[in-house]
Order: C-alpha cells, then sequence, then structure tokens
C-alpha cells in the first residue's frame, strides 16, 4: 500500500465551503460549525489503517477540546465504488461501532476533497474563528503505536490556538493511503 503525503494548503487560505450530507441524516455545511472557535477538517475513510489508527485519536481530541470550542469534522471523499468499505452505509457502521462524536460526512462528488486540495487518509486542517488555515500536518509522530508518541503536533497547534499563540516548529505532512479518486 503506497504512502501518501498531505500536499499542504499555504497557510492563511480560507476553508473551502462545503455542504454534505452527515450519517445522521442531516446535511452540513461550513456554517454549520459557525459557533467552533477552532475547526478540525479531516479527510479519512474506512479501510486505511493510517486513518483507522486516528479514529481514537480524534474521539479523544473532540473529548478533550469539544467544550473549549474545537469541533472535529471528519469527510469521506473515498470511490465507494471500487472501495464499498467506504460507502455511505459502511461510513453509518463504522461511526456507531467507534462512537464517533463529531460529524462523519460523505463527499460522494469528490468536490470538496479536490477544494482542500486533500491528498491521503487522514489529511487534517485546523482553521481558526475567521475559518483561515492555522495548521496542514499530521495529528502526531507516531501513527501506529499511539503509546510511544513524543510530540502531539495537532494538540500543540490546538493549545496555542486557543491561547492566541502560534506555534514555532516545522509542521510535518499528514500520510497515509492515497484518496481514492473515482
Amino acid at each position: 500500500m503506497p504512502v501518501m503525503h498531505s500536499k499542504g494548503m499555504p497557510l492563511g487560505t480560507s476553508a473551502p465551503p462545503f455542504s454534505l450530507p452527515n450519517i445522521d441524516g442531516s446535511i452540513r455545511s461550513l456554517e454549520s460549525f459557525s459557533d467552533a472557535e477552532l475547526l478540525v477538517v479531516v479527510f479519512t475513510c474506512n479501510h486505511c489503517p493510517y486513518a483507522i489508527a486516528a479514529e481514537d485519536r480524534l474521539i479523544e481530541l473532540q473529548n478533550d477540546y469539544g467544550a473549549r470550542g474545537v469541533q472535529v469534522v471528519a469527510i469521506n471523499p473515498n470511490d465507494a465504488k471500487n472501495y464499498p468499505a467506504d460507502s455511505f452505509e459502511q461510513m453509518k457502521v463504522r461511526a456507531a461501532e467507534k462512537g464517533f462524536n463529531f460529524p462523519y460526512l460523505r463527499d460522494e462528488s469528490q468536490d470538496v476533497a479536490r477544494a482542500y486540495d486533500a491528498a491521503c487518509t487522514p489529511d487534517i486542517f485546523v482553521f481558526d474563528r475567521d475559518r483561515k488555515l492555522l495548521y496542514n500536518g499530521r495529528i502526531d509522530d507516531n501513527w501506529q503505536k499511539p503509546n510511544q508518541v513524543t510530540r502531539h503536533d495537532l494538540r500543540v497547534v490546538l493549545d496555542a490556538a486557543l491561547k492566541g499563540k502560534t506555534v514555532d516548529f516545522e509542521h510535518v505532512a499528514s500520510m497515509g493511503c492515497s484518496i481514492k479518486w473515482k
């Protein structure tokens, strides 16, 4: 399985708009999250081992930061015809099994993933209150062994942003399976 790395949008880029179906039957748009101080948009899927490894971390992140105004939003853009595990119905099953505490949206057309220039699963984007890009990078420095993580990049970014500060470390691109384009 070839590993892809996030391409990265330039910092300060405005969040591209979206309007996508959520697994709960609602339609969620960028404006749906206007109350969030920080918006963490994660392009992900059901079958990639990198994306699967990120699930518990994203659930914990939403638990730890939700009350502080951070909202995680997961978006699955993968081609469900060739990857049936990524179908909308299977997204509902996966979210229920894992207990996702954040919206899980379906990007059937793949237009949103293209607008964000997403490349891999997971591909993480953090936007500030004005929905300007603050961060596009990895969750932490050990995707395989959470107990051996030494740098929690995403948490460092969120902590700094919530205090109105910036981070001064090099952003390391997220890596994972390629998005399965149609």
